[in-house]
């Protein structure tokens, strides 16, 4: 049980904190761009799982050179190669390219949810820089438990600031998506008096009004508590 004499009611603290032309557009992506070996170990996953009339139009579509040919095989990727196999050939599609994150956030906000994940997907991929944590943060207001997912992958881990990470974990927690999906849980949780604090907060709510608490918020309550460090 959680103590309650050590909790604080997080309810008030705010939520997530709510062009030019891309580059990538204008300028042809240069000729030694080549996909990092997770990238690459994927493309060899896809295109041995997809029969041949989908791996001919994967292959054709990453040839694709016009900008608007490519946001066509982007969108229907879905139909061509199957829902199980969309978000893998979207990711791969931008990174052939070499999208940057004007067009990414084009594509994020004109596209359906599907879309929208795969655009969270390949961000670890195409953007070093925070410049794309806007989508993280716009899928982190959804209760789609698909983009909160996508959101908290390596490019939110990576690039989201404390607070906002910490609402993330609990967002996933409210969503009922597994903590497993969140990278870096470990690394960013350890010693986190301040998430403890939070996850202790949410444990007693819910535990108050009789439901259930997730068996993951107990695992990361236990990394995040700097009192586990002295036991």
């Amino acid at each position: 049980m959680t103590d309650p004499a050590a909790l604080r009611t997080a309810a008030g603290d705010p939520a997530l904190r709510a062009a030019a032309d891309d580059p990538a557009a204008r300028t042809p992506a240069p000729p030694a761009l080549s996909a990092p070996p997770a990238l690459s170990a994927l493309r060899a996953r896809l295109t041995a799982s997809l029969p041949p009339d989908a791996r001919d139009w994967l292959e054709k579509a990453l040839a694709e050179t016009e900008d608007s040919a490519r946001e066509l095989r982007f969108a229907e990727a879905g139909r061509r190669t199957g829902p199980d196999h969309a978000d893998d050939a979207r990711v791969l599609l931008l990174h052939a390219a070499a999208a940057g994150p004007d067009t990414l956030a084009r594509l994020y906000h004109r596209g359906t949810a599907a879309e929208r994940r795969a655009v969270l997907l390949a961000l670890p991929h195409l953007v070093p820089g925070d410049e794309s944590l806007a989508l993280v943060e716009d899928a982190l207001r959804t209760n789609d438990t698909r983009l909160v997912a996508a959101a908290v992958g390596p490019y939110g881990a990576r690039h989201l600031p404390g607070h906002d990470w910490r609402h993330a974990v609990l967002k996933c927690l409210f969503t009922g998506v597994p903590l497993d999906a969140v990278d870096r849980l470990a690394e960013r949780a350890h010693g986190d008096a301040e998430l403890a604090r939070m996850l202790g907060d949410f444990a007693a709510e819910r535990e108050a009004a009789g439901r259930a608490v997730p068996p993951d918020l107990y695992r990361v309550l236990a990394l995040a508590d700097p009192r586990t460090e002295e036991t």
